[in-house]
């Protein structure tokens, strides 16, 4: 598995503990977020990645800002991402497992790096359920479509 990870100025210590787990994990990673404390735009940041997750070129992303809001917005705007917002380990685990989705935003206002820790791991590591819920996803990306 390949993950891009991507946070504005307001995400950055949650990215730090995500970075931290996917290490722990091997997992292959690459960083775009930002580096400094001074506010920026988070569509500069979300929307280039999404758009690496759509063609291929990383199975999945996580994204974080001040509550993940804005960073799942711009992210679902790109065709062929699945964005989540989450901060809770259920959440993550059925966002996956039904709905398939390639992208999990989180706010690093919203939780701390513990509770960010597990979402993320939880998140990684559940596969997608398919059955009746690749026709649901096959819908979402028909309508992608027109």
């Amino acid at each position: 598995m390949k993950v891009i990870l991507t946070a504005d100025h307001a995400g950055m210590i949650l990215r730090n503990e995500v970075i931290e787990l996917l290490n722990e994990l091997g997992i292959e990673y690459e960083d775009t977020g930002c580096d400094c404390k001074s506010s920026v735009d988070y569509p500069d940041y979300a929307l280039p990645a999404a758009e690496r997750v759509a063609n291929g070129e990383f199975d999945r992303g996580i994204f974080i800002c001040g509550t993940g809001i804005g960073m799942s917005i711009a992210a679902n705007k790109v065709k062929g991402v699945r964005c989540a917002l989450v901060h809770d380990v259920y959440s993550a685990k059925l966002t996956r497992l039904h709905n398939d989705s390639n992208v999990l935003a989180m706010g690093e206002r919203v939780i701390g790096p513990g509770p960010a820790r597990e979402i993320a791991r939880i998140w990684l590591e559940t596969e997608f359920d398919g059955g009746r819920h690749a026709n649901r996803i096959g819908k979402v990306s028909a309508y992608e479509e027109k």
